[in-house]
This record gives C-alpha cells, structure tokens and sequence, in this order.
C-alpha cells in the first residue's frame, strides 16, 4: 500500500514541475517562495529572452485530480490582486523595475498518469 502524498509535498512537486517548465522555457528561476507581511509568492523568474528583461511572477496551483475542478479555477480575482500587491512589494525590496507579468501554472498529479501542466501567461486581475 503507498503512502498518499501531504497537501505540503503535492504542492512542493507541484512547484518543482512549474519550475521545470518555466527554465525549459528559457526562464531563470530567481526566487522560490518569497514572503513578505502580505503573503507569498510561489515562482518569480527572469526573462531575457527577448529586448527588454522580463520579470515573471508565478502563481502554481496543484491538484492529485480534478473532483474540485481544474486547478486554475482556484485562482479568484482577490488572488490575483494580492499576487499583484506582492510583485510590487518584490519589484520594492529587490529596487527592480521594467516590465513584470502575472502568469499561472495549473498542475494535475494523478496517481499513474503523467503530470499534466497548463501555463497561462499574462494573467489579468
């Protein structure tokens, strides 16, 4: 009989995939998990790619399956709001500025099936 993964590691190989993604995309992870009085911010990441630098923040949303729904549909507008307000409070400390974007990754963890990611770029509140 396996053991069921807690709500802390299914979220934690949740963030690693997220992760794994982003750099396959080019992107350099530059911080994991930054907190501050108003909350945290999962994936902050470093685009370069392109003329201007690009500051990506990361909401990571994880899921073992779908009875509550894709895991996306947890992200609600106060979430965005509040990721928005937690850039801003990076962008501040860090004394960064240029261009930022919100982006989401909905992973789905389902015992014996492979994982599988949905990334959304340019998220709105």
């Amino acid at each position: 009989m396996s053991v069921r993964p807690t709500r802390q590691q299914l979220g934690s190989r949740g963030e690693d995939l997220a992760a794994d993604l982003l750099t396959g995309k080019g992107l350099t992870i530059l911080e994991r998990n930054w907190r501050c009085r108003w909350g945290e911010i999962d994936l902050i990441a470093a685009d370069s790619t392109g003329p201007d630098p690009l500051i990506v923040f990361c909401e990571v949303k994880c899921r073992s399956g779908l009875g509550y729904g894709p895991p996306l549909e947890a992200i609600t507008f106060a979430k965005l709001t509040r990721l928005r307000r937690l850039a801003a409070a990076w962008l501040a400390e860090h004394e960064a500025h240029g261009r930022i974007r919100l982006d989401a990754i909905g992973v789905v963890l389902r015992r014996g099936y492979a994982p599988q990611l949905t990334h959304v770029e340019g998220i709105q509140p």
